[in-house]
């Protein structure tokens, strides 16, 4: 006997993070390292002469915030992510031109999230990521790929209110692994890591 089921879009569902641990933060602010699981994640791939490409034209490895909130990051040529608060998937989706050549996928669910603020959020970052850091090669709004820790990252220098700030994004399976080992390098800075969340 089958039992029907009711359709749920998954960009409905309430966002489970690897990462169930309140911020961790240093005691003179120095750096905090904080989920950001629940943020709505949202891939757009569109040819150049796409109206979808003309709405959001932000160049490849760059970022800007729309007057709408939503982050638009230049992800790859051709190739965008936005990021919007949480439970805004099909509201994002909607928002982009789908004329021509142009494919939209929610990642909220598939991606993990993690946010590093704070002045010694670059130290930190450097322990366990080779890429240079200094603002003339990684100035505020940029956006780049790299292994952190061993994983493959997606990240965005997203500074917030004068200080200094990384968004981190890779498969969620290894969102927990990414934060142990953020949370393990900023040890040194001040963070105080609960047990179970270190790499030793």
């Amino acid at each position: 006997m089958l039992t029907p089921r009711e359709r749920v879009s998954v960009s409905e569902l309430e966002f489970a993070s690897p990462v169930q641990l309140d911020p961790l933060a240093a005691p003179d602010g120095g750096l905090t390292l904080a989920d950001a699981g629940s943020t709505t994640k949202i891939l757009v791939r569109a040819g150049s002469d796409t109206a979808a490409a003309t709405a959001l034209a932000v160049p490849y490895g760059q970022s800007r915030q729309g007057d709408d909130g939503i982050l638009i990051c230049g992800s790859r040529p051709d190739e965008w992510t936005l990021y919007a608060p949480a439970g805004q998937s099909a509201q994002v989706t909607a928002s982009v031109p789908t004329g021509g050549f142009v494919t939209v996928i929610d990642l909220t669910h598939g991606r993990a999230m993690i946010r590093m603020s704070g002045r010694s959020s670059v130290s930190a970052l450097a322990k366990v990521c080779n890429i240079d850091l200094a603002d003339d090669m990684v100035p505020a709004g940029a956006v780049f790929s790299a292994a952190v820790a061993g994983v493959s990252c997606d990240l965005v220098r997203d500074d917030r209110d004068g200080q200094r700030t990384y968004l981190l994004t890779c498969e969620r399976s290894f969102g927990r692994y990414l934060f142990v080992a953020l949370a393990d390098a900023g040890i040194e800075f001040g963070i105080d890591v609960p047990e179970g969340w270190t790499l030793h």
